[in-house]
């Protein structure tokens, strides 16, 4: 932790400029400033490193980031907002940067640049789709070194859920396939201004080497098709995908079996297969 600059509590702040979390943006205001800085500890060590925050708020969370030591670039939409980032920016000396723009028409590499660790407290209404964003792409690694998420503790349980658990689906196997995700903690719907209805949790992950010779959208076709239908037996909802059945067949794989039954090694072993099949004979890929 570096030395910190006194700034007001932050009840004061959404006070002095008359904030209140917006329910169209997905807005709910965490305040706890122990709890801010055990979520900015998740990722490590943060001095001198660059962190990329989606919907600061009034700048909870980018303390906290501060106070570790690191570069802050915070994409922010709600312009009411930015006065408040404004003087969190003074107070650290530059070390703040405030983008003033929707999080989902960035290009959020040229912001942050190679190796950044992504922290964020996500609005609920953007969350899921800034998650599949980041962890989809052909190209990986990814610009970004680790992402440290709030989300519904639904959500986040999902990410981490095994094959044949209720929470298991398609957002654990794009989690999972190619990144390490774990939940680093729980937190409590009392935590928020205004309490949300749910519960939230944080969930970290770190990128791991991609299984070779497998195609983003292919396993997103695949598990787009299982989890769907997901009552469905394989050889039903695959069906939606070209020449996925005949390379579950060369696979040995069960058709009988449901999608949620599928470990992640199985997808991606599945998602090969069908895109090897793809290829023309000239060795380029047909569309897919």
């Amino acid at each position: 932790m570096t030395d910190a600059p006194a700034l007001p509590p932050l009840r004061e702040v959404i006070r002095a400029h008359g904030l209140r979390a917006e329910k169209a943006l997905g807005q709910n205001f965490l305040l706890d400033e122990q709890l801010l800085d055990r979520i900015a500890a998740v990722p490590g060590e943060l001095a001198g490193r660059t962190a990329y925050e989606v919907g600061p708020g009034p700048g909870g969370l980018t303390r906290a980031l501060l106070r570790r030591g690191a570069t802050v670039v915070a994409v922010e939409r709600d312009r009411r907002c930015l006065p408040a980032l404004a003087e969190v920016a003074q107070a650290f000396d530059g070390r703040l940067t405030v983008i003033d723009a929707d999080a989902l028409r960035v290009d959020e590499r040229a912001l942050a640049g190679d190796g950044a660790h992504v922290v964020a407290n996500l609005p609920y209404n953007v969350g899921t789709a800034l998650f599949v964003r980041w962890l989809g792409g052909e190209t990986w690694p990814p610009w970004w070194a680790s992402l440290t998420l709030m989300f519904q503790a639904e959500v986040a349980e999902r990410l981490v859920a095994g094959p044949g658990s209720e929470a298991y689906g398609r957002l654990s196997v794009l989690a999972q396939w190619r990144a390490k995700p774990r939940l680093a903690l729980r937190v409590h719907r009392s935590a928020f201004v205004p309490p949300p209805k749910v519960m939230s949790a944080v969930v970290h992950l770190e990128p791991a080497a991609a299984p070779d010779g497998v195609r983003t959208g292919v396993l997103e076709a695949l598990t787009g098709a299982a989890f769907g239908q997901r009552r469905k037996m394989l050889r039903q909802s695959l069906k939606a995908v070209p020449g996925a059945l005949d390379a579950a067949d060369r696979l040995g794989l069960d058709v009988t079996r449901r999608g949620e039954t599928l470990s992640v090694d199985e997808f991606v072993a599945l998602a090969r297969e069908v895109g090897a099949a793809a290829l023309c004979p000239s060795g380029e890929r047909r569309e897919f």
